[in-house]
């Protein structure tokens, strides 16, 4: 049975399209075509979007909020499957219909961080598994591994479980104090002071202890990053925080995403050395970044910012591509785009989603406005409708 959503904007790649339906047949997208096209059809089933939108589903490349959902409170660590029917729920209900779980591996003796206690390679090793033979699941789960170059220790599980094809994501992360998301020494002691961590170290005791960790060689990290390739997983840095470390990521592992640079000159390197620049949708709502960082209004004004993520907040990223518009910084269709088509790109998954195109997968949502704020109101994976929300005073 074909499927059809009526009167309908719907957020092409390059614009919108008012007064259009969307097509869908099994699983895929049969067509768009404007709804004084739409001739009368016996036994299709329709969906009346009532003038709201039909957005791609969200394809958000770096997010760690699983962690939170799996340990809420530092001596809870609740069942992983649980939290991640639970996590795909919520997922959903703000849009994502592809999520890549952004997990570190990082050597937990040398983390001041407040989940350090989460990251430990078992706990790590337990929800990739699960991730990769996740059954009957309401979205699409895959793995971004956040590889910490000073987790020299854990090399060889990294390496083995790139082998295993568990991978479709790979970064690389370093979080020292000094360089990268910290180079002030003062906003890395602010940002850690109400951390939840055990013994409540001085900020002395922190930088003591980053002094343990092993740093992985240049040789091993290119292995890793050569091996991901061959396995189809694409590669990121992380925090370049100037234009000589893009030049280094990209020339010595063949980076082609760019997270979170630190500056707008980092920015604007590697846009204009081909690599995709991700920024995170929560710095778009706060006005900048939580790190004092590069601001992602100023890097989208400025051209150089290609995908936003969650990072560590799902509900950012309709409200993220809304506010854009808003302010009168891009135009819709481009804000969308960042949340779906260009990260489908960036992993190498456009072929199939990303887009409301003829032949794309049917993962899509409906979205009206309520007092001038978005709410999704229908999803649909696979071409099946698997959620509804109904607002009082929304018909």
């Amino acid at each position: 049975m074909k499927e059809c959503i009526l009167n309908a904007v719907v957020a092409a790649p390059d614009k919108l399209l008012p007064d259009h339906a969307v097509v869908i047949q099994g699983d895929r997208i049969l067509s768009v075509i404007p709804m004084s096209s739409l001739g009368p059809e016996r036994g299709m089933r329709c969906y009346d979007a009532c003038g709201g939108y039909v957005l791609p589903g969200f394809i958000d490349i770096h997010s760690d909020y699983i962690e939170g959902i799996l340990q809420p409170r530092p001596t809870a660590l609740m069942d992983f499957e649980t939290g991640l029917r639970e996590a795909e729920k919520h997922l959903l209900g703000h849009g994502v219909s592809t999520i890549y779980h952004s997990l570190s591996i990082m050597n937990v003796a040398g983390s001041t961080g407040r989940r350090g206690g989460f990251r430990t390679k078992e706990n790590f090793g337990r929800l990739a598994h699960l991730i990769q033979h996740f059954h009957r699941h309401l979205i699409r789960h895959r793995l971004h591994v956040r590889y910490d170059i000073y987790a020299g220790d854990l090399y060889s599980y990294v390496k083995g479980i790139l082998e295993e094809g568990k991978v479709h994501e790979l970064s690389f992360m370093d979080h020292t104090p000094g360089q990268g998301q910290y180079r002030d020494i003062a906003t890395y002691a602010r940002s850690t002071a109400g951390w939840d961590v055990e013994g409540n170290p001085s900020l002395e005791e922190k930088l003591a202890l980053l002094q343990t960790r092993t740093l992985v060689s240049r040789k091993k990290l290119k292995v890793l990053a050569e091996l991901a390739t061959k396995q189809g997983a694409a590669l990121a840095s992380h925090d370049d925080d100037s234009p000589e470390k893009v030049l280094f990521m990209k020339n010595e592992y063949g980076m082609r995403i760019s997270e979170f640079p630190v500056d707008l000159a980092s920015a604007k390197t590697a846009r204009a050395e081909g690599l995709m620049v991700v920024l995170g949708a929560p710095n778009v709502l706060l006005g900048g970044s939580h790190s004092g960082n590069l601001s992602a209004l100023e890097a989208i004004r400025e051209g150089c910012a290609d995908i936003l993520c969650s990072d560590y907040y799902p509900a950012s990223l309709l409200h993220a591509a809304f506010v854009l518009e808003e302010k009168g910084i891009v135009p819709l269709a481009q804000a969308v785009r960042m949340l779906t088509l260009n990260p489908a790109r960036a992993v190498g998954i456009a072929a199939d989603y990303g887009s409301v195109e003829e032949g794309k997968k049917a993962d899509l949502l409906i979205v009206r406005k309520l007092r001038s704020r978005p709410l999704i109101q229908r999803c649909f994976i696979d071409g099946q409708s698997v959620l509804r929300y109904h607002y009082s005073g929304v018909t």
